[in-house]
């Protein structure tokens, strides 16, 4: 990308800069999508500061700092040897040391994880703490493994991985298929073999490390985000109804808060379809989900046999009439057709609770007709109590449920601010501007600050 190119208009820049882009990763079709939907907001404010551009700032944020890929060789229960594959990308380590989810599932491979690794550095910068940003994996899927598979996995995943980690240096967290268990198998290997008890991972159990209201954290921080939307409004979220997808820890916790905020679901879904309940979600029906969660099938069907209620096999709940949707299962789970359904019916928020789970399309359909956030702002309280944990750790002290509740409210009002601050377009606010800038911002000024590294 020459500096004529880039200068002459703010599409100009972006068509470059992902032209290059592509010729270099031909493949990695999500890492495309996640870097479009930044740059193309970016594009007018570097051209308007022309040094990050000479500093060549984007070419360094889009480049991870390191890619380690290592093989993870294991023994089922009936003695037969596997093979998968590890992965840590450890993108940005600006403002902190590398910190994001490991992911257990079939489709991981390097692309989905660069794509979380670049948005994990903005979302990381929102949040104010010191965090850079990585993100990790394997395409193993703990889904039908017994817990002596999944401790054997986990130990040899860690024996590599033990190599790339440490408290000031990287610090992984669960993601979709790395709960509680693998968690606790990972850090009990990265113990054995280190002989030291830091805080290397977080999402720990509350006995051995973790924070209080970790697992609710990144569903009440959402909900929290989505107040502050509302109060600019002139809403709030008593009376409303609410889509979610996903039925999971992130679903939920969105689920448990909305309820105590006096909003209700109606809506969440699986692999195998959705339930709309419109009744709402509540009550025992809640804790019904941390036991439909336990069963390891993935599908929710048997909450519509629990509870009579209607189950939509292999549709997605973006159709029915609801005011604020909230993606909550994985990327792209909401296209265009589904924002034009959602805005047909009268829906006026979305806030991306998944990560990148609107596509492009969607996205930015949501952003001209209605009001919208990305996954970056919405969903940073799950990595903002992670970098709590880590403060506890270092301090050998844990605060009570209600300190970590506050701080967390703290964190997600400040988010707000920031993507108010470099979003308002007179009485609207871009939130995917306004998120894009804010987290550009302080890592980029960190990076230029500490010389061309």
């Amino acid at each position: 990308m020459t500096a004529t190119a880039t200068l002459s208009s703010p599409t100009k820049l972006v068509d470059e800069f992902m032209s290059d882009l592509r010729k270099k990763d031909p493949h990695e079709l999500e890492f495309h999508q996640a870097v479009h939907e930044v740059i193309e907001s970016l594009a007018p404010y570097l051209m308007a500061h022309p040094q990050y551009m000479k500093a060549k700032i984007l070419e360094r944020m889009t480049e991870p700092e390191r890619v380690i890929q290592f093989r993870v060789p294991w023994a089922d229960d009936r003695g037969n040897i596997h093979v998968n594959r590890g992965f840590r990308v450890e993108m940005n380590s600006a403002i902190g040391p590398y910190k994001g989810g490991l992911r257990f599932h079939p489709s991981v491979n390097l692309s989905i994880l660069k794509f979380l690794a670049f948005e994990q550095t903005f979302k990381n910068s929102l949040t104010n703490l010191p965090m850079g940003a990585g993100k990790g994996g394997s395409d193993f899927d703990p889904k039908g493994k017994s817990d002596a598979e999944v401790m054997r996995f986990c130990q040899s995943f860690m024996t590599e991985l033990s190599h790339h980690i440490g408290p000031y240096t990287d610090v992984p967290a669960g993601d979709i298929g790395v709960g509680g268990r693998e968690i606790g198998f990972l850090f009990g290997q990265y113990k054995r073999l280190r002989n030291e008890f830091t805080g290397t991972l977080t999402g720990k159990g509350t006995d051995w490390g973790g924070s209080l209201i970790r697992p609710e954290a990144t569903g009440y921080g959402a909900v929290y985000f989505v107040q502050h939307m509302l109060t600019e409004m002139g809403k709030e979220i008593k009376g409303l109804t609410f889509a979610v997808s996903g039925f999971g820890n992130v679903a939920w916790g969105v689920i448990s808060k909305i309820n105590e905020l006096g909003g209700k679901v109606v809506t969440i879904s699986g692999p195998d379809g959705y339930i709309y309940d419109p009744d709402g979600i509540k009550g025992e029906k809640v804790d019904y989900l941390l036991e439909l969660r336990g069963t390891n099938n993935d599908i929710v069907e048997p909450y519509a046999e629990e509870f009579d209620t209607q189950f939509f096999a292999r549709r997605k709940p973006w159709e029915q009439n609801v005011n604020i949707a909230m993606p909550c299962a994985t990327e792209n789970e909401l296209n265009d057709d589904d924002a034009k359904t959602l805005i047909k019916n009268g829906c006026f928020l979305v806030a991306e609770v998944s990560n990148m789970g609107c596509t492009a399309d969607a996205a930015e359909l949501l952003t001209k007709e209605i009001t919208y956030a990305p996954g970056k702002a919405v969903n940073a309280g799950g990595v903002a109590v992670s970098g709590l944990e880590m403060s506890q750790n270092s301090m050998r002290y844990n605060w009570t449920r209600e300190e970590v509740n506050q701080r967390l409210h703290i964190i997600m009002r400040e988010i707000h601010e920031t993507c108010k601050i470099h979003g308002r377009n007179g009485s609207k606010i871009n939130y995917v501007k306004g998120a894009n800038i804010g987290g550009f911002l302080k890592v980029a000024n960190s990076m230029m600050a500490q010389g061309l590294v």
